[in-house]
C-alpha cells in the first residue's frame, strides 16, 4: 500500500523549488516573517502542500538539513490542524515517506520524522498504522546504531505524547505494543550508547503515572536497571534516575520502601552532583517523599547530611539569572519583555473565595528555589527537630562580614524564611530577636540580601502581628517592621522595590486594622512608589494599594487619606487607553478601593462605571470583528470590568440603581452570563447576583433569561466543567429568589433536580457550592415544600464527616429556632426510621455542645475551647475528660450514652447531653 501511495503522486521540481526558496527565507534571520507567514499559509490551502513537505523532509537529498528540518516542523503543525480532515491516499503517501527517515544519517531528519510520527499517532491513532509498529520492531532489532536511535526517538516521543496509544489491543498483534517494546527497552539500559539508554529510561519513565501492566510485571527488572543507571556517566542518563524515583515515591511508593534506605543515600549523592540539573532532579525528591506521607523516620536519621546540602544549594549560582536582574536601577524603563504575564482571578462568591499568595519572588525554578522550598517542606514533617541542625549553620553563614562571602549570608537569610512556619514554635520565643537582627539587612549594600530580607520577613508577618498583643514590645516591633518595609518600598533598585511590595502587601494581610492609625504614612509612601516606579512594579503597588483598601475597609473613607490616594489614581486611569493592558491592575485596584469606600465612592462612581461599560462592549464587538471594535479583543479586559462593576454595586449598594437605569449593562451581562470563556461567565453571574440584591428591578425585563441561563449553569456535565461558574450561577439564582420571589416559578423544578444531585454527590466540588447549594435550595422553595426538604434531610444518608458536622449546626438552628418544647414535639413525630438516621447527627441536643467525630468524640464549649475525650468510662460510669472538663452526671438516654459536663473555663453546664458513642 505505500509503495502505491508513493507512485500515485510525484511532486513538480517548480513546486520544490518555490516552496524549499520561501523555507530558506524562512530560516532566515533577516527575512520579512510575517510575509512568510502569510505566504505559507496560502501554501497551505493547497490539497498536496503537505506532500510537498513531507517529500523536501524525507527524500531533498541536495538541500540542507536545516531546509528539511525546517519542511518537518512545518509538517508536524499542519497535520495538528488537518490531518484527520486529508484524503486517505495524502495520508499514506506522508506515512511512506516518514518511515525510511527513522534510519537516515543525520540526526536532525530522524528526529524530526520522530516528531512528525508522534503527532500522526495522536490523530489518526496506532490502529491506523500498523506499518509504523512493524518498523520500529524492525529498527530496534537492527543492531544499526541510526536505525536503533531513530526508532528510540520516535518511541520516546510517541510515549511522551500519548503513552496510552501502546497499551491497547492491536487488530493482528497477539500483544499490546507496551508488551513488545519493554524488554527491548529494558535491554537498552544496558547499551554502550548513552542516547539509546537516555531515550529507553525516558521512554519508560512515561509510563509510571499510569503504571500498565507490562511495567507492573517487569517493576524488579525496571528497579535493577535504575540502580545500575545510579552512576551513569552521561548526566541526561543520571537526570532520568532521579526523576523516576521522585516519580514512585509520588505515585507508587510501595515499590521502593524495600529499597528506600538504598533510594535515599543515592538522592542525598545526586542532590549534590557536579550537574545542577540532576541535582535539581533530585532536590525535588525531598518534597516528594514528604507529599507522600511515608513513615518520617524513614528521613529522620539522614537529616544531618540533607541539611547543609540544601543550605549549600540555596547559594545563587554564578550563573543565576536573577544576579543580572538585581543591578536594575529604578531610572532604567522596563522592556516589554520584563513584564511578566498576569492572569486575573475571576469574582468567586462564598467561603472558598481568596487566592493563596505567591512566595515566589524568583521567575525560573532552580536548584536554589527547589532547595529553599525542600527545606519548608521538611520544616513542616520535622519542626523544630531542625533548629539545632540548621540553626549552626545558619549563624555561622550570618557571621560571615566580607563582600565576597555576600552569597553565603542571603542564603541564610532565605533558609530562615523557608522555615518560618515549620519551625514556629521553636522560633516565636526568639521572634524579637530574629526581628531585631533582621531589620539592619533591610539597609544591607547588596540589593539581593535587601529583597530577600523583605521576603523572610514576609514569612513572620502572622506572627509579628500576633506578637502586638502577645509580646511587650510588640507594638514597637510592627511599626520599625512596617517602616523598614516602607522605606525598601522606595528603595531605587526594582528588584527591592518588587520584593518589599510583596512583602508589604502580606503585611497587610494579617494586620488588617492595626494599619488604621498608620493609614497617612502608608499612603504617603506608597503614592510616591506610583510616582517614581516603572511599569512592571506599578503593577505591585495597585495590589498593595488594593490590599490596603481590603484590609482597613471602611477607614480610608476619610477626606484626607482621598486626598492623598484618589489624585493619582484618577490622572493614570484617564492617561491609559482602552487598549492597554496596564489598566488590569488598575481595575482590580479600583474594585478594592469601591467595596472599601462604601457610599464614600460615589464622588468617583460614574466615570469608572462608564468606561467599565465602554470596555465590555468594545471587547464583546472586537470578539467578532477587531477591526470595527478597533482594538484586538482580550477577555481580560471583560472580566475585570465585570468584577470592577461588582465592586461598585457592593459598595455603593442601592445607590447603583441610577448608574444602571441609564445604560445597557442589562442587556451585556445577559451576553456575557452566555460567553464561551468561563472566567467572564464567572464574573458576570457574580455581577448578576450582586445586582440582584440592590437593583432588581432593572434585571426585570430580562429576568426570564437570567434565570434559565443560571439554571443551566447547574447542569452536571457544566459543573464538573467548571465549578466556580456553578457556584456562582448557584449563588445568584438564590438572590434571584429572594427578590423576585414567585417570578423564579418557571426554573423551581428544573433548578431543583439540577441542585439536589449536587448536594448528595459533594466529591470533588468545593465547599462555597455545597453551601450555596443548600441555601439556594431553601430560597427557592415555599413553605411547605422546606418543611419536606426538612424531612428528606434528616432521612438522607450522608457520607462525609464534614457535611455531617455542618447538617449537625443547621439542625441545632432549627432546634434554637423552634424552642425545646416544640422540637420535642416535632421529633416526637418522625418515623422510627428517620429518628433513628437523625440520632446520628445528636451533637445538635445542646446548642452548646457538637459531636464531631463518632468514636472519639470531641467536646466543644460555647466559650470555643475544645477538648478531646481520651479516657473511658469506668464500672463506676464516670468518664475522664482533659482538666478543662469536669463530669457531673451519668445517665443512660435512647440516643447514646449521656454524660452531664462543666466546663471549667466558663462554668457552662451541659445538663442534657454528651458524650455520645455511635455504633
Amino acid at each position: 500500500m505505500a509503495a502505491a501511495a508513493a507512485s500515485m503522486w510525484q511532486p513538480q521540481e517548480e513546486g520544490i523549488r518555490e516552496i524549499c526558496g520561501l523555507l530558506e527565507r524562512q530560516i532566515s534571520p533577516n527575512s520579512d516573517q510575517h510575509l512568510i507567514w502569510q505566504q505559507l499559509q496560502q501554501y497551505s490551502q493547497v490539497a498536496d502542500f503537505n506532500n510537498y513537505l513531507a517529500f523536501i523532509l524525507a527524500r531533498a537529498e541536495g538541500k540542507s538539513a536545516e531546509i528539511r528540518q525546517a519542511a518537518g516542523l512545518l509538517l508536524k503543525n499542519n497535520l495538528r490542524i488537518s490531518f484527520r480532515s486529508m484524503s486517505p491516499s495524502h495520508q499514506q503517501y506522508i506515512k511512506s515517506q516518514l518511515l525510511p527517515c527513522l534510519g537516515a544519517a543525520d540526526k536532525t531528519i530522524r528526529s524530526t520524522a520522530g516528531t512528525v510520527i508522534s503527532v500522526i499517532v495522536q490523530f489518526g491513532r496506532l490502529l491506523g498504522w500498523p506499518e509504523l509498529l512493524q518498523a520500529l520492531v524492525h529498527c530496534l532489532d537492527s543492531n544499526d546504531l541510526y536505525h536503533m536511535e531513530g526508532a528510540m526517538d520516535a518511541i520516546y516521543k510517541i510515549c511522551e505524547d500519548v503513552p496510552e496509544e501502546l497499551d491497547v489491543d492491536v487488530p493482528g498483534l497477539t500483544e499490546r505494543p507496551i508488551n513488545i517494546f519493554m524488554p527491548r527497552l529494558l535491554q537498552f539500559f544496558q547499551s554502550p550508547h548513552s542516547t539509546l539508554r537516555k531515550l529507553s529510561l525516558g521512554s519508560i519513565n512515561q509510563f509510571i503515572v499510569i503504571m500498565p501492566t507490562a511495567l507492573l510485571l517487569s517493576m524488579d527488572q525496571y528497579l535493577q536497571g535504575l540502580f545500575i543507571l545510579a552512576r551513569d556517566g552521561a548526566a541526561e542518563v543520571r537526570k532520568l534516575v532521579c526523576s523516576a524515583f521522585v516519580q514512585l515515591i509520588e505515585v507508587r511508593p510501595t515499590f521502593l520502601e524495600p529499597h528506600l534506605r538504598n533510594v535515599i543515600e543515592y538522592m542525598l549523592l545526586a542532590n549534590n552532583d557536579s550537574d545542577d540539573e540532576v541535582s535539581l532532579e533530585a532536590c525535588e525528591f525531598w518534597s516528594a517523599y514528604c507529599d507522600a506521607n511515608l513513615p518520617p523516620e524513614g528521613l529522620r536519621e539522614f537529616l544531618p547530611r540533607l541539611i547543609p546540602v540544601l543550605l549549600s544549594n540555596m547559594v545563587y549560582a554564578d550563573d543565576d539569572e536573577s544576579l543580572g536582574d538585581a543591578e536594575d536601577d529604578e531610572s532604567i524603563p522596563d522592556r516589554d519583555q520584563d513584564l511578566k504575564p498576569r492572569f486575573h482571578s475571576s469574582r468567586l462568591h462564598g467561603s472558598d473565595n481568596g487566592e493563596d499568595p505567591d512566595d515566589d519572588i524568583v521567575n525560573v525554578w532552580n536548584l536554589r528555589k527547589c532547595s529553599a522550598a525542600g527545606l519548608d517542606v521538611l520544616s513542616n514533617v520535622f519542626g523544630d527537630e531542625l533548629l539545632p541542625i540548621l540553626m549552626p549553620l545558619i549563624q555561622q553563614r550570618l557571621s560571615t562580614s566580607s563582600d565576597s562571602e555576600w552569597k553565603e549570608r542571603e542564603a541564610a537569610v532565605l533558609a530562615i524564611g523557608a522555615i518560618a512556619e515549620g519551625c514556629f514554635n521553636g522560633l516565636y520565643p526568639l521572634l524579637p530577636e530574629i526581628v531585631t537582627f533582621l531589620l539592619p539587612l533591610l539597609e544591607d549594600k547588596f540589593p539581593l540580601i535587601r529583597s530577600i530580607t523583605c521576603w523572610t520577613i514576609s514569612r513572620f508577618s502572622k506572627f509579628i502581628v500576633q506578637g502586638i498583643v502577645q509580646q511587650q514590645k510588640g507594638h514597637e516591633q510592627f511599626d520599625e517592621v512596617l517602616m523598614g518595609l516602607l522605606r525598601r518600598i522606595l528603595d531605587s533598585n526594582k528588584r527591592v522595590q518588587e520584593a518589599a511590595c510583596s512583602a508589604f502587601a502580606t503585611l497587610e494581610e494579617e494586620a488588617a486594622e492595626e494599619l488604621a492609625p498608620r493609614l497617612e504614612v502608608i499612603l504617603q509612601h506608597l503614592l510616591c512608589a506610583f510616582g517614581k516606579y516603572q511599569r512592571r512594579n506599578l503593577r505591585i503597588v495597585y495590589d498593595a494599594i488594593g490590599t490596603l483598601a481590603d484590609a482597613v475597609g471602611g477607614e480610608l473613607n476619610q477626606p484626607k487619606y482621598l486626598d492623598i490616594l484618589m489624585p493619582p489614581l484618577i490622572a493614570k486611569w484617564r492617561q491609559l487607553s482602552n487598549s492597554d493592558k496596564d489598566l488590569f491592575p488598575l481595575l482590580e485596584c479600583f474594585t478594592s478601593i469601591a467595596q472599601a469606600l462604601g457610599p464614600g465612592f460615589t464622588q468617583f462612581a460614574e466615570p469608572v462605571y462608564q468606561r467599565c461599560i465602554s470596555l465590555i462592549q468594545t471587547q464583546l464587538l472586537a470578539k467578532v470583528d477587531h477591526v470595527a471594535a478597533g482594538v484586538q479583543y482580550d477577555k481580560e479586559f471583560i472580566v475585570c470590568s465585570l468584577d470592577l462593576l461588582s465592586g461598585i454595586s457592593e459598595g455603593l449598594g442601592s445607590g447603583i440603581e441610577s448608574l444602571v437605569g441609564k445604560s445597557n449593562l442589562r442587556d451585556l451581562l445577559v451576553q456575557c452570563c452566555m460567553d464561551d470563556a468561563t472566567d467572564i461567565r464567572q464574573s458576570a453571574l457574580a455581577l448578576l447576583g450582586d445586582l440582584a440584591r440592590v437593583c432588581p428591578i432593572h434585571l426585570h425585563a430580562r429576568l426570564l433569561d437570567f434565570l434559565n441561563i443560571a439554571t443551566e449553569q447547574l447542569n452536571v456535565s457544566q459543573v464538573k466543567e467548571a465549578v466556580s461558574v456553578a457556584n456562582n450561577a448557584c449563588w445568584a439564582l438564590g438572590e434571584l429568589a429572594v427578590k423576585v420571589r414567585q417570578e423564579i416559578s418557571p426554573v423551581v423544578i428544573k433548578a431543583i433536580s439540577y441542585i439536589v444531585p449536587i448536594l448528595q454527590n459533594p466529591e470533588g466540588l468545593n465547599k462555597s457550592l455545597l453551601e450555596n447549594g443548600a441555601i439556594t435550595l431553601g430560597r427557592i422553595r415555599d413553605d411547605f415544600e422546606k418543611e419536606d426538604a426538612f424531612r428528606g434531610l434528616c432521612a438522607m444518608e450522608i457520607r462525609s464527616k464534614d457535611l455531617i458536622n455542618e447538617v449537625s449546626q443547621v439542625l441545632n438552628g432549627y432546634k434554637q429556632m423552634l424552642g425545646s418544647e416544640a422540637w420535642e414535639q416535632f421529633s416526637t413525630k418522625l418515623e422510627p426510621l428517620v429518628a433513628q438516621r437523625l440520632s446520628r447527627y445528636q451533637g445538635f441536643a445542646d446548642q452548646r455542645f457538637f459531636l464531631l467525630c463518632d468514636y472519639t468524640p470531641i467536646v466543644i464549649c460555647s466559650c470555643m475551647f475544645r477538648w478531646d475525650v481520651f479516657a473511658y468510662i469506668s464500672t463506676d460510669s464516670v468518664i475522664f475528660f482533659e482538666s478543662y472538663v469536669t463530669v457531673v452526671i451519668y445517665y443512660i438516654h435512647p440516643f447514646g450514652t449521656f454524660h452531664a459536663i462543666k466546663c471549667r473555663v466558663c462554668d457552662i453546664v451541659c445538663c442534657e447531653t454528651l458524650v455520645i458513642f455511635l455504633h
